[in-house]
């Protein structure tokens, strides 16, 4: 899908040293920052379990972000984030159109939104950048 846009696409080693780079940088707002802004509130509501085990796990280099991540990262890029997910019930069930279902860091708008599909896999979900 990048390709098609003009976009090049990512090794998989590059996927893996980018989402180490987010993952870096919400660890570094969400358990480094003694102080914490209330812009994260949201997201420290959204964190299943204690803090502690949050800041733990998210050093793993297999740990899937989700809502408080995604929060961060909009308060962090200062840009608005829209999940989509496919409708499976248009184009005779082949699902070529994306509905919204949640939107991060509306306060930011008019700027351009970063897009992303959410994805459902058997054990877990997964997001793809729409562009």
């Amino acid at each position: 899908m990048r390709a098609n846009k003009g976009y090049p696409d990512l090794s998989e080693r590059q996927e893996i040293r980018h989402a180490g780079e987010l993952r870096k940088n919400v660890k570094a707002a969400m358990c480094e920052n003694k102080k914490q802004p209330p812009e994260y509130k949201a997201a420290r509501k959204a964190i299943a379990g204690s803090l502690k085990r949050y800041c733990d796990r998210i050093r793993e280099p297999d740990f899937r972000g989700g809502e408080s991540e995604l929060l961060v990262l909009s308060q962090l890029l200062q840009q608005p984030i829209i999940v989509y997910k496919a409708d499976k019930h248009t184009n005779g069930g082949e699902g070529s159109a994306f509905i919204p279902i949640e939107e991060y860091g509306t306060e930011f708008k008019p700027k351009k939104a970063v897009r992303l599909l959410l994805v459902h896999l058997s054990d877990r979900n997964h997001y793809d950048l729409l562009v």
